[in-house]
């Protein structure tokens, strides 16, 4: 079983205006929900590619209700600590002439201690041998930072393995707990290298900081350059091929849900990379926080070009050479 697990979910309202202008009122052309956070998202992902999680988390008040209902309507399983306070509501305001974004992500509600340990009750009840546990995303206000290292020692104690994605001092601690898989964006892991990521000698080098800590993959996802897929004996580069982003909020879960599925799967390092830059690729085409068809990300997956460390695809060479890193 795959579970995926969000502790600070929201509600994604996505409005497209013809251009983002300051100081002005601005109408929307369109405007979309989605049942977002995410893992909530990692599961959406999954159920395109045809797999079935389980999605748990903590939600509270009408927005947590919504999401609850929403995810029941997608036929995603559900298992959600109710809480006290409410949900957040995030909103995406994208330009339909310039292809850009802003996000603007409330801070989310305020866990109590006690309900913190329900939920770390359901954790240490689920862990079984075979299962992976996706654990995404921010902390919510009252969560010690502690929180996913503690999470995945509940994981791996009931003989299952965790995934992590998240950023700042929750990923640091959280790697000590060395789940099998992290998936930091440049920007994380320049903050936790102290360096900044400007060249491929960069990125492995980033990659290699994390592999030292005792983890066994890192994904480093460089946005619309592709994603770095390391472990201590490989490392691949895998390249999307060009498409029309529309939205790439959400787009680095979409990804994750593509090495999950591959993993799962047993697929080599460079197939496990391609699948997912085309899960990602595929997201980052669609409105709102969308996740692409089973079909899409199959086309997508052969147009993705990859370079390994120690073999390159000749068909790449050039690409790679010229290729800068660029921000998710």
């Amino acid at each position: 079983m795959i579970i995926t697990l969000t502790l600070n979910p929201g509600l994604d309202h996505t409005l497209t205006v013809p251009r983002i202008l300051f100081d002005e009122v601005l109408r929307a052309a369109k405007a979309r929900l989605d049942w977002g956070g995410k893992g909530f998202n990692v599961s959406r992902a999954l159920m395109a590619l045809g797999v079935d999680s389980l999605a748990m988390g903590l939600v509270g008040g009408a927005t947590g209700q919504m999401l609850e209902w929403g995810l029941a309507d997608l036929g995603i399983a559900t298992d959600l600590v109710q809480i006290a306070g409410k949900t957040r509501s995030n909103v995406v305001v994208t330009d339909a002439s310039a292809e850009r974004h802003i996000k603007v992500n409330e801070a989310g509600p305020s866990i109590q201690p006690q309900e913190l340990e329900a939920l770390l009750d359901r954790v240490r009840e689920r862990a079984r041998p075979g299962d992976m546990w996706i654990l995404s995303g921010s902390l919510p206000p009252g969560a010690p930072p502690g929180t996913y290292a503690h999470l995945i020692d509940l994981i791996h104690g009931g003989g299952a393995r965790a995934v992590l994605d998240t950023s700042g001092e929750p990923l640091r601690l959280g790697c000590a707990a060395r789940p099998l898989l992290v998936k930091p964006n440049a920007n994380e892991a320049e903050e936790m290298m102290g360096k900044a990521i400007k060249s491929n000698a960069d990125a492995l080098e980033a990659t290699g900081f994390f592999l030292k800590q005792g983890i066994e993959l890192v994904a480093l996802s460089l946005g619309a350059g592709g994603l770095l897929l390391a472990s201590s004996h490989e490392a691949v580069r895998a390249f999307p091929p060009q498409v029309l982003v529309r939205n790439p909020v959400g787009a680095g879960d979409a990804l994750l849900a593509g090495i999950t599925w591959a993993l799962k799967r047993e697929l080599p390092l460079e197939d496990v990379a391609r699948w997912g830059v085309a899960a990602g690729t595929a997201a980052a085409t669609r409105e709102g926080v969308g996740v692409g068809s089973r079909a899409e990300v199959e086309g997508l997956y052969e147009g993705t070009c990859t370079q390994k460390r120690k073999r390159t695809n000749r068909h790449c060479l050039s690409e790679l050479d010229r290729h800068k890193i660029s921000r998710q």
